[in-house]
């Protein structure tokens, strides 16, 4: 059975309104029997039992204070974690501006079906004189070769 300190106010007063009940038909029974019972009422009820301490109201405002100080920091440092702090604004590279452009360019070509500067071949390098004569002897060399030997083609 729960104490009389647990209980909340509604509690306690429809436990009084039961035992007023109680009484009245305890009464009525009396008067119908002749006899006497003794009253709820006039039992004694137990003394309440002291706190073992005492809270001044100054000492419960520091208190509540304290608490909603560390409520607030908790929901701070929860709100916080929760979104990451922002960044500053990234700079894009030419390089990688000039590299993003043309991969863009080469997939509406693409898609479109026509070529782009990316996609038609690059030049042929140029070739020294002094090289191509160098060649050009060999070559001369390699035919004279297949015609001491009788061939037609190489």
């Amino acid at each position: 059975m729960t104490s009389l300190k647990d209980l909340s106010i509604v509690q306690l007063q429809r436990a009084i309104e039961i035992k007023e009940k109680i009484e009245a038909l305890q009464n009525q029974l009396e008067s119908i029997e002749g006899g006497e019972t003794p009253i709820l009422a006039q039992v004694e009820a137990p003394d309440p039992v002291k706190r073992k301490y005492h809270m001044t109201s100054a000492h419960k405002q520091k208190l509540v204070k304290a608490l909603a100080k560390a409520r607030a920091a908790r929901w701070a440092k929860a709100k916080s974690s929760s979104k990451p702090a922002k960044k500053g604004k990234r700079k894009l590279s030419v390089a990688g501006r000039a590299a993003i452009i043309a991969a863009t360019k080469a997939r509406w070509a693409k898609i479109k079906g026509t070529a782009t500067k990316a996609d038609k071949p690059a030049k042929k390098r140029k070739m020294s004189a002094a090289v191509k004569a160098k060649l050009r002897a060999i070559a001369k060399a390699r035919w004279a070769k297949a015609k001491a030997a009788g061939k037609k083609t190489l």
